[in-house]
């Protein structure tokens, strides 16, 4: 493992901003993953922007940084749980 992918994993398990619930991206429902990640950001008292963004980042940063290790399946399961992120903030789908 190089230095880039101990990084990625330290800044997700123990992010400054949020407080992740184990496993939470490996969740099989994607409103699930929405939940825990929307509960994470309104907890969170060290968060630099609002809840909504906060949790986006997280999940974006994630997939981004997972890359090619990802499964089709999984990354389908994420995005979409983008989507189910934006609906329990009450934002526009893309």
């Amino acid at each position: 493992m190089d230095k880039s992918e101990r990084w990625s994993q330290k800044v997700t398990e123990s992010s400054d901003a949020l407080n992740l619930e184990h496993g939470v991206f490996a969740l099989e429902d994607p409103r699930e993953i929405a939940r825990s990640l929307k509960k994470s950001a309104e907890e969170s008292k060290r968060r630099k922007s609002d809840p909504y963004r906060s949790a986006m980042s997280m999940l974006t940063f994630y997939i981004n940084r997972a890359g090619k290790q990802l499964s089709t399946e999984q990354r389908e399961r994420l995005e979409a749980a983008k989507d189910e992120l934006r609906d329990l903030f009450g934002k526009p789908r893309k």
